[in-house]
């Protein structure tokens, strides 16, 4: 099963996913947590090029080709073979952050891009995913507090420091990509405390499981 984790800056999906993959484990399952970029070795070159505050010379299209090039690499090095060998995949950000990001906040062709991500991924789309949504107020809070603390503003804040607008436009394009594919796409109200965010992703992959004939140990 391949379950993605989406949502604007400080929705707590890397908090969540690491929650959730602890609660299936403890329930027996076999889980890879990955993340993009970052989730293979030229992703994890490729990280500091794409996230970092001082890159903001970065144009679009590199910036759209970068990703790219990581998600190719990604699926083909990670993803695959672990869904493969029959483990859970539950990844931060996916082909729904391009369309999001590059699409709704840059203004690039959603249907070039959703071309180019099947392209990168040899057409491997996410059995489940998982919106992490909330404010965007609330969530660049979040996510200046979280940096703050991590000492990771330049290192990790390039979008962070995006203009309000822009985070506007993705939060409202990953809710437009949701209402699209509500079947693939769950929407978690990630302005609750972490636990309840966890439960909501649990309840959101039995759902999905039940569907599928099977269902949470």
């Amino acid at each position: 099963m391949f379950i993605t984790f989406e949502g604007i800056e400080g929705s707590g999906k890397t908090t969540a996913r690491q929650l959730l993959a602890q609660e299936l484990e403890k329930r027996g399952h076999d889980v890879l947590l990955t993340r993009e970029p970052g989730g293979c070795g030229l992703g994890r070159a490729l990280r500091p090029i794409l996230l970092d505050a001082r890159n903001s010379g970065l144009c679009n299209r590199a910036e759209l080709y970068l990703f790219l090039a990581d998600r190719a690499q990604h699926v083909a090095e990670i993803i695959r073979p672990a869904l493969e060998a029959g483990q859970i995949v539950i990844c931060d950000r996916y082909t729904d952050s391009t369309l999001a990001y590059q699409g709704y906040g840059r203004g690039r062709d959603p249907d070039r891009l959703r071309r180019a991500n099947d392209l990168a991924t040899g057409g491997l789309q996410p059995d489940l995913t998982l919106l992490c949504d909330l404010p965007v107020s609330a969530g660049l809070e979040r996510a200046g507090l979280r940096n703050r603390r991590e000492g990771t503003v330049l290192s990790e804040g390039r979008f962070d420091g995006e203009s309000l607008n822009f985070h506007e436009r993705v939060r409202q394009g990953y809710l437009a990509i949701a209402a699209e594919e509500p079947d693939r796409i769950a929407i978690i109200d990630a302005s609750q405390p972490p636990e309840d965010v966890v439960l909501q992703c649990l309840s959101a992959v039995e759902r999905h499981l039940k569907q599928r004939g099977s269902g949470l140990e």
